[in-house]
């Protein structure tokens, strides 16, 4: 079996609009434009925006709006692209990484996030964003906010900080498994449904089954999924290699 391909993801998306899921971006959900049964799809992009554009493009044919977050390094930000997807009806936002570029130093950390955000809204409006982990730093970027109130910078919601996650279900990609809390540093949340999926058929097979909440949280990195197999046997071999890092560094947590 080979998962996280680009079918896959279609497979997976088409599943969720069989059960009546109305996909929303995380925009929407901070402004209360929400139904009874719904689904966010985030994408992180932290690197390979062309595989985001690739994802986003299989959305728009499919109807699906999603929000995908775009970090400002030369893997990721490309305004190009990031043009193409707003056009194409998604949400745009910021995937910052500021505290963690400052090395801990919150006035400089402040200052290069407004201008990170001032550069990306001369591309397409902002108003959400979303931590990138870094899992091989050690600083959390969500501690940012604790000096600062992402709200005096006309931002309307964080995943990690907005959204009540005893209420929504969250299902995530990193290290390319779902839910894997042994290869995740920090992209988990604590969430009243404990999912853990070793394949995406598996979400799919649970969908169909009723089995799974009425309003959840996607976090998908498109670099991750590939249909042509050299690129997917290179993610494959670059992820394991990042899993085992991971894991030491969580053995010494």
């Amino acid at each position: 079996m080979r998962d996280f391909t680009v079918q896959t993801y279609i497979s997976l998306c088409s599943a969720l609009k069989e059960e009546n899921y109305s996909f929303i971006t995380f925009l929407e959900y901070c402004k209360g434009e929400v139904t009874d049964r719904f689904v966010i799809m985030r994408h992180d992009v932290d690197r390979s925006p062309l595989d985001a554009l690739r994802i986003a493009n299989c959305e728009k044919d499919l109807d699906v709006r999603s929000s995908f977050y775009f970090r400002m390094t030369g893997s990721s930000y490309d305004p190009s692209i990031i043009m193409q997807i707003r056009a194409l009806g998604h949400e745009i936002g910021y995937h910052y990484e500021d505290l963690s570029s400052a090395r801990g130093n919150f006035d400089d950390a402040i200052a290069s996030f407004a201008e990170h955000l001032n550069t990306l809204r001369g591309i397409c409006p902002i108003k959400t964003i979303s931590m990138h982990g870094g899992p091989l730093s050690k600083w959390d970027n969500r501690l940012l906010w604790s000096h600062y109130d992402y709200r005096d910078y006309g931002i309307l919601g964080e995943p990690y900080l907005d959204v009540d996650f005893s209420k929504i279900s969250y299902l995530t990609d990193t290290g390319r498994h779902w839910n894997n809390n042994e290869v995740s540093v920090r992209d988990k949340v604590d969430t009243a449904e404990h999912y853990r999926f070793r394949w995406t058929v598996d979400i799919i097979d649970a969908l169909r089954r009723k089995q799974l909440a009425h309003r959840i949280m996607f976090n998908i990195h498109p670099q991750r999924w590939h249909d042509d197999i050299p690129a997917w046997l290179k993610e494959l071999v670059w992820q394991s290699c990042k899993n085992v890092a991971k894991r030491c560094l969580l053995v010494k947590k």
